[in-house]
């Protein structure tokens, strides 16, 4: 026997970790896939209205088009049970990769949808399914991939590191935006009308495919691994719904401390070129001009709050962000006057401080719940959040008449966040395989 031991073979060599480039790609692609299928629904649902239901009533035909896009957000929650459930059960990858398999093939069914002349009411019940699976997806996405970059990212750069889910699903929406404009100015109206809405949601599934492939191939984050062993080892299961119950109390401040963020967000960054439209008195050039530089600030600023957070802890940024928010909320909103600059200047200093939680919101999120109900603690909750207050906000302002009065409701909603934040510990640099 040789005296001297042997090199160590290739099959007991660790693997290698994986790439940050992957994580953050294989994460980012199918969230931003998500912002981008609801900014194309509400984009062109003008145009397939008449294709999906009777068009002697092109009003009526749009309005239950619109209400169908509101059933997505209704689905929402369920899809936080479900993929938060098979998150915490199975595996944040493989959440991952069904969520992102369900958005693409929603994305498929509206692309390939039959007419309301071909089909009749077929039309209609087939677009109501695909904006349901798009809906489960959804609400499982989001909070699936923020539990599965949190648990890979550097204890000291998770909060950097959270900034990209908000920056994808961003660039997801510019995205959109963009593909709207370039498809409107090269194609004419019958065009439109007749096959040029389906090339964004042909688009769609073919980047969730890419998306899915992308995502078959990561790995399991190491901190649900070793949580999931232990589990086994100990003849132990998770029991979701039970530890959301016993969790209750920190589900309701996710719902409270998501309140007033999700509504300003909703308002600013998301509907603002449609609210500047269609209340505010702006072209559709100027709306979209505003709302594509403000996005392109909120880009820029989310990873430099991010960073901050990692530095001076997330309760501070998030305190900062949300009174920032509030305090400037009306003297903009009086600004506003008709100007492009007047409106532009309004969304840049909102959504850069919004910036302040949408940064690190992640890992903050994440660094609440234990490892065993991380998915579902969080998604659960949070679904519920977007689905009544950022789901519901665009729809309420039409309905306040009055941008003022919206505004005091969205700060109240603020000061509601504010409070519930400033009664949790901090939970910067946590270890998030601790068990408390």
């Amino acid at each position: 026997m040789s005296p001297h031991p042997s090199p160590p073979t290739s099959s007991t060599t660790a693997p290698a970790p994986q790439s940050r480039l992957k994580t953050v790609l294989g994460t980012g692609l199918g969230n931003g896939l998500e912002w981008y299928d609801w900014n194309i629904y509400a984009s062109f649902a003008v145009y397939f209205s008449a294709q999906a239901f009777d068009d002697t009533n092109p009003t009526s035909a749009f309005l239950s088009t619109m209400a169908i896009f509101a059933v997505g957000f209704v689905a929402r929650p369920l899809g936080g049970v479900v993929f938060g459930w098979i998150g915490d059960r199975i595996g944040r990858k493989h959440a991952l990769t069904l969520a992102v398999l369900c958005a693409s093939f929603g994305s498929l069914l509206i692309a390939v949808l039959p007419t309301y002349g071909q089909v009749g009411v077929f039309s209609s019940l087939i677009l109501l399914l695909a904006r349901l699976i798009q809906g489960l997806a959804h609400g499982g996405e989001l909070p699936s991939a923020q539990t599965y970059l949190a648990e890979h990212a550097p204890r000291a750069r998770r909060g950097l590191w959270a900034s990209s889910i908000y920056i994808t699903g961003t660039l997801g929406l510019i995205a959109g935006l963009l593909l709207g404009l370039l498809l409107s100015s090269v194609l004419t109206e019958a065009q439109m009308n007749s096959f040029g809405w389906r090339i964004p949601f042909a688009l769609g599934a073919v980047l969730g495919l890419i998306a899915l492939w992308i995502r078959s191939s990561m790995e399991e984050s190491e901190v649900f691994a070793e949580n999931k062993s232990a589990q086994e080892s100990a003849g132990t299961k998770v029991r979701v719904f039970s530890a959301l119950w016993k969790g209750r109390r920190t589900a309701l401040q996710v719902i409270f401390m998501t309140a007033g963020l999700t509504v300003s967000y909703y308002i600013w960054s998301v509907s603002i070129a449609a609210l500047a439209k269609q209340n505010l008195g702006y072209s559709p050039q100027e709306a979209f001009e505003a709302a594509l530089i403000g996005n392109v600030v909120l880009i820029v600023a989310l990873p430099l709050w991010g960073l901050a957070s990692d530095r001076i802890g997330r309760k501070v940024c998030a305190i900062a962000a949300l009174a920032g928010s509030a305090i400037t909320y009306i003297p903009l909103i009086l600004l506003i006057q008709g100007e492009f600059w007047q409106l532009t200047l309004a969304i840049c200093v909102q959504l850069a401080f919004l910036a302040g939680f949408l940064g690190h919101a992640p890992a903050m999120y994440a660094e609440m719940f234990t490892t065993a109900n991380r998915a579902s603690g969080f998604g659960i909750p949070y679904a519920i959040a977007i689905a009544l207050f950022g789901g519901t906000a665009p729809t309420l302002n039409t309905l306040f008449g009055n941008q003022v009065l919206f505004g005091l409701y969205a700060i109240g909603l603020s000061i509601i966040s504010i409070i519930t934040i400033a009664t949790l510990p901090e939970t910067k640099g946590k270890d998030l395989a601790e068990s408390a």
